[in-house]
């Protein structure tokens, strides 16, 4: 068996959050678990794998969805290869299929190995991160047991001790007071918009093109919702939107740029606007300081408001803020040490993962420091050295926290 062949085949469902091929992916994973000898059950949304024993439960968790492929591949995105480069290339293989293999075969090697845990170690894969308000997780806290610590393979390296809240909010007003006779653009609200398009009132169409990133790295896109604004300025929306919007991605003349001693600043995507019952609609996701209260931010942007517009919370995630100097953070950091003889430390980020769904979580891996951030964007890809390494780092963090060594 081999990992990145397998990846490879996990890659090819087109797992799109909350579409049927969700349950492909479980399910393949779910029969990769059996088929290594590892315990298994499924629930609502989630599955997992175990191995070992003992009262106290390391989870590992991560998730099998993905966000739409886009526009702008150079291959198919359900279709992963590696290229000259030495990297693979595939809708999922940062974020977060490829992490979730690697750390599937680090709890493989550990078993085939026979070592000796004197704890339980278990996978859980989810399949509701991207959109909504992860009710896979939601399922499997209502029903199996949580965990004693453990950690998810959904950011960076060395790990992230802190993660920004998440507000996902919509500003709407009715579309006969916007300028606007149609229009839509972007494909979710935690990516950059990469197009656009719209009808004016006055007949003219407009269509625009930009680039797509992370909604927690707005900067590193180019929002085609914001072009399309740009070029309808008459219009009552595009007036305001290019007042307080127009191209800042952490929120200046909108009066919400927060920063503290902990988080880089706030930041502000816009990612989709639509029609919906005859509303122009706007999603925008913000990422905040870990200090900061979200009720303010909404406060601020209230202000601000025509009287005829309209803020929807639609979801809020609370940021995390663990002690850098506790014992599971310390073996991992160990772990990682040991593989890499980086001396880095842990940090903040604006990105969300599981962590945050879960008590005694902490994001780990699998982007290396100086490693392109592909996720979310064409083109995703990460080295499948890297893989490699973090298949390792995970074995050594399973064995210093739970085996008997």
């Amino acid at each position: 068996m081999n990992m990145i062949e397998d990846l490879k085949e996990l890659i090819s469902f087109e797992s799109v959050t909350f579409s049927p091929a969700c349950q492909d992916a479980l399910d393949y994973m779910l029969d990769k678990c059996s088929s290594f000898g590892f315990v298994t059950k499924k629930g609502q949304g989630y599955g997992y794998g175990e191995i070992g024993q003992g009262e106290e439960l390391m989870l590992i968790m991560g998730h099998l969805d993905v966000v739409p492929a886009g526009s702008g591949w150079q291959t198919n995105p359900f279709e992963a290869v590696i290229k000259d480069d030495g990297d693979i290339y595939g809708r999922g293989v940062m974020d977060d299929k490829g992490p979730m293999m690697a750390a599937l075969y680090a709890m493989k090697d550990i078993y085939d190995a026979k070592i000796p845990l004197n704890k339980r170690v278990r996978i859980l894969f989810g399949t509701a991160e991207e959109l909504g308000d992860w009710e896979d997780i939601k399922a499997y806290k209502e029903n199996e047991e949580w965990p004693t610590f453990g950690f998810t393979p959904d950011a960076d390296f060395p790990l992230i001790y802190g993660e920004k809240g998440i507000l996902q909010i919509e500003l709407s007003m009715p579309i006969e007071d916007s300028g606007f006779l149609s229009v839509e653009g972007g494909d979710a609200p935690n990516m950059v918009a990469d197009w656009a398009k719209g009808q004016l009132q006055d007949g003219q169409t407009i269509r625009t093109v930009g680039k797509s990133a992370h909604g927690s790295l707005p900067e590193m896109g180019e929002n085609a919702i914001s072009k399309l604004m740009a070029q309808a300025p008459n219009t009552t929306i595009g007036k305001w939107y290019n007042q307080y919007i127009h191209t800042q991605t952490q929120g200046q003349d909108l009066g919400i740029f927060y920063e503290d001693e902990h988080s880089t600043p706030l930041s502000l995507n816009v990612g989709q606007v639509f029609i919906r019952d005859n509303q122009l609609v706007i999603t925008i996701d913000i990422r905040y300081p870990v200090t900061k209260d979200y009720k303010e931010i909404i406060s601020q942007m209230e202000k601000v408001l025509l009287p005829e517009m309209r803020l929807t919370v639609e979801s809020h995630k609370e940021p995390i803020f663990m002690d850098k100097e506790g014992e599971v953070i310390t073996k991992l950091m160990e772990a990682y040490y040991e593989v890499t003889k980086d001396p880095s430390e842990p940090k903040v980020i604006g990105g969300g993962t599981y962590a945050r769904s879960m008590p005694n979580i902490v994001a780990f891996g699998p982007v290396f420091e100086g490693v392109e951030l592909s996720e979310h964007q064409p083109n995703e890809h990460i080295p499948v050295r890297d893989l490699e390494r973090a298949r390792l780092i995970y074995k050594k963090a399973i064995l210093k926290l739970a085996s008997q060594q």
